[in-house]
């Protein structure tokens, strides 16, 4: 089966490459302050459920809020170019599988920072001025909100996600790129997974906003390491299919 390469020569520009992970990293830290901002704060424990999470948000000013959502925009856009270097390693051993990841990308691209993130923020701050104007009615509004305008962009996200994740840890896995096998570690889910573990640690305003930053902590681990890892990728071996 043939695919459309879009341009791309068979010979792999590490320059380039490293470009690409140095500008995803820079854009992973600026949506992890982003993520910081939003996060960081305790919930009220008299509180249950969602309304419980909620609450960690009412002591945000709007201007913390617009940061917020203005860092995450920039950050999550400058990922989601630099995936692409990404791709290019994929495609160097897998074209099928580079295609796959890629199609995850565009998905990634198109949800994540403009459905996703900033409509995130939206929904935190029409909780936090319904909270002012009519509490009696502010949970129950604010979960009519979300679910109009923040989840179906959440659910189609997290199908691209999971697409464009399942092709990365598969090609790096099967040897399918220039790099070692165990370098699948370096992986988005893996990151996120390991952040997610913070969540034991209990109600702490630090935890809540490294979790809070758990998809960007998630990137930063990728990228760092692809960069960390590339004097061992030069000297792979590529494997056309």
């Amino acid at each position: 089966m043939k695919y459309n390469d879009i341009g791309i020569d068979n010979s792999l520009d590490w320059n380039r490459i490293r470009k690409l992970f140095i500008i995803g990293l820079i854009g992973g830290i600026m949506t992890f302050v982003g993520d910081w901002l939003m996060g960081y704060g305790v919930y009220d424990e008299s509180l249950s459920g969602l309304e419980k999470k909620l609450s960690r948000y009412l002591i945000l000013s709007d201007g913390t809020m617009f940061w917020s959502a203005f860092l995450g925009l920039i950050g999550i856009s400058l990922e989601g170019l630099c995936y692409f270097g990404i791709y290019r390693i994929i495609a160097s051993g897998s074209m099928k599988h580079a295609h796959v990841f890629r199609s995850g990308v565009f998905g990634y691209m198109l949800f994540a920072a403009c459905g996703v993130h900033v409509p995130c923020l939206s929904t935190v701050f029409f909780y936090n001025h319904m909270m002012l104007a009519s509490p009696e009615n502010a949970y129950d509004l604010t979960i009519k909100f979300g679910g109009y305008f923040l989840l179906p962009a959440l659910i189609l996200f997290l199908i691209f996600f999971f697409v464009m994740s399942a092709a990365q840890i598969s090609a790096f896995a099967k040897g399918l790129t220039p790099y070692p096998k165990w370098c699948w570690i370096f992986s988005m889910p893996v990151g996120m997974g390991a952040t997610m573990l913070l969540k034991f640690a209990g109600n702490h305003a630090v935890v809540n906003g490294l979790t809070a930053a758990w998809i960007s902590i998630g990137n930063i681990w990728m990228f760092g390491g692809l960069l960390l890892t590339m004097k061992k990728a030069k000297g792979g071996h590529k494997h056309e299919i």
